[in-house]
C-alpha cells in the first residue's frame, strides 16, 4: 500500500470487501494517532454497510482541539480491508468525510491486528503474510514474538 503525502498528512487508498462488493477508497487517512479505524457511513453503505443501532454502540470520538462527535462502533464479520479480514475487529461508523474529508482513518488498531510494517523511505506499508513461505537458506531468518506467536521476519 503506498503512502502520499497530502497537505502533510499521510493518505492511502485501499479496497473495502464485503459480501462480494467492493469499493475503493481513495481518500483514507493513516493515523498511528487515532485509536479506532473509521469509515465514513454514507461510504459503506455504497457496499451495503449500516448502522447496526442494536448491536452496535454509540461511541464519542474525540479529535485534535477537544472537538468531538458521536460514531457507532459495530463488528462487521464479513469486511475486509485489503487482504485482511475484520472478523473480530470493531470499526467505527461516522459522518468523517463531511466534518474531516477522509473516507476513513486507519487507526493504530488496524495496524496492531494487520501487523502492518511502515516505511517512510519508501512511502509503502506491507501487512505480515501468514500464508508466505520464508527461504529456509541463503539468508538468516530472525523471530518475533507477538503475543505468543512466532513470526519468522527475514533480514534486510
Amino acid at each position: 500500500m503506498k503512502i502520499d503525502l497530502q497537505h502533510g498528512l499521510p493518505i492511502v487508498s485501499l479496497t473495502l470487501t464485503h459480501n462480494n462488493q467492493s469499493i475503493i477508497l481513495l481518500n483514507v487517512l493513516f493515523d498511528t494517532g487515532c485509536a479506532a479505524t473509521v469509515f465514513d457511513t454514507d461510504v459503506l453503505a455504497q457496499i451495503g454497510i449500516y448502522i447496526d443501532f442494536i448491536n452496535g454502540r454509540a461511541k464519542r470520538k474525540y479529535g485534535v482541539g477537544g472537538t468531538s462527535e458521536i460514531c457507532y462502533e459495530q463488528i462487521i464479520p464479513e469486511l475486509q480491508i485489503e487482504h485482511f479480514a475484520l472478523k473480530t475487529l470493531p470499526v467505527q461508523l461516522g459522518s468523517i468525510q463531511e466534518t474531516y474529508g477522509f473516507d476513513g482513518i486507519l487507526g493504530i488498531d488496524f495496524m496492531i491486528n494487520s501487523k502492518c510494517k511502515v516505511d517512510f523511505e519508501l512511502m509503502k506499508i506491507t501487512f505480515f503474510n501468514y500464508n508466505e513461505r520464508f527461504p529456509l537458506s541463503g539468508s538468516r531468518l530472525f523471530f518475533a514474538i507477538y503475543k505468543k506467536l512466532l513470526h519468522p521476519l527475514t533480514q534486510q
